[in-house]
């Protein structure tokens, strides 16, 4: 089963995400923030899909030390700053993928099944 690594600092959204992307197969650790994240970053992970905007370590962070630790390892990060994510693509591990909110559910599964099935 395909392993995400989601980190988000909104409670009510985090909860979603998680509950869409199990149903849709995925075993899925979803952390409160950037260093809950980084804490079990040695694991062993498909995917990273992280806020960019989050208080202390941000997302930008957390997967420039993913990509370090994983290379190859698939990205996306989820954001509501416009212009964040703007800026994402130009510090961001390349290949990543940034969608902005607010995003529908299903879509984010549909991102994670395309990022997933393009090996």
């Amino acid at each position: 089963m395909p392993r995400i690594l989601l980190a988000e600092d909104d409670d009510s959204l985090r909860g979603f995400l998680s509950r869409a992307l199990e149903r849709a197969g995925y075993d899925v650790t979803a952390c409160a923030d950037g260093e809950e994240a980084a804490a079990v970053l040695d694991q062993d992970w498909d995917l990273l899909l992280t806020d960019i905007v989050m208080p202390g370590m941000d997302g930008i962070e957390v997967a420039r030390l993913a990509a370090a630790r994983h290379p190859g390892l698939r990205i996306m990060f989820i954001t509501g700053f416009a212009a964040v994510a703007l800026a994402a693509g130009e510090s961001a591990p390349p290949g990543a993928k940034v969608l902005s909110k607010p995003i529908h559910l299903r879509e984010i599964v549909t991102e994670v099944e395309r990022m997933m099935a393009a090996a």
